[in-house]
């Protein structure tokens, strides 16, 4: 028998043992959000950023960071998060959102009104301006205002959204301590990629939640 047709053969008998046989994908979205690699990955990202003191709030606005920009079939990026966040979601003709169920992860709040929860910008768009955004175009504040690829928008407990306002880590912590791993990698991930600053008291906090990751 050939290689070719042993692995054939192979593949076969595991798909009638055990089911579809899935490929690996090894991308690291696929492990947990608290996994040691994911925690390693964070620390060097942390590690990377400069630390500058936070920058003046003069000249900011929300409007310097468009949002909510639309997503297609009628959607903007709120309802789609909305949609993204939540099971059995259900919308109108003009894809607002009417029904479904949300787990804030925040809070571990569970809601069945839309109108409960905020979409929040794990990097608030303030804190970001007070950390270099400030020299941003308005195209890329829209972009970071917008950013569907990085862990930066999440529907959350409006609420908690609310109390959390434009604070950083050293300042406001999610309620449920079980989440802090997962926020300070969120948080970290979004500041390496768009290149913005921390202060020290920041970085202190970051590391301290880094430490609750298992």
């Amino acid at each position: 028998m050939s290689s070719l047709t042993r692995g054939i053969a192979l593949l076969v008998t595991a798909a009638l043992v055990g089911g579809c046989v899935q490929p690996a994908t090894g991308s690291s979205s696929d492990k947990p959000s608290n996994s040691p690699e994911k925690a390693s990955t964070a620390k060097q990202q942390l590690a990377a950023l400069k630390t500058a003191a936070s920058r003046s709030m003069a000249g900011y606005s929300r409007e310097k960071f468009p949002h909510w920009r639309s997503q297609g079939d009628g959607c903007d990026t709120r309802e789609f998060v909305l949609k993204r966040a939540g099971k059995a979601v259900k919308t109108d003709s003009a894809c607002k959102v009417t029904a479904g169920t949300w787990l804030s992860p925040y809070d571990d709040a569970k809601h069945t009104v839309a109108n409960d929860m905020d979409i929040d910008h794990m990097v608030p768009l303030a804190n970001a301006w007070r950390s270099g955004a400030n020299d941003w175009t308005n195209d890329k504040r829209s972009d970071f205002a917008n950013d569907l690829d990085r862990p930066q928008l999440f529907a959350v407990t409006a609420s908690v959204n609310r109390a959390k306002g434009d604070q950083d880590p050293s300042t406001w912590k999610p309620p449920s301590r079980a989440y802090w791993c997962s926020y300070a990698e969120s948080w970290i991930t979004v500041k390496s990629y768009w290149q913005l600053t921390v202060t020290e008291a920041e970085r202190t906090a970051l590391t301290d939640m880094l430490g609750t990751c298992t």
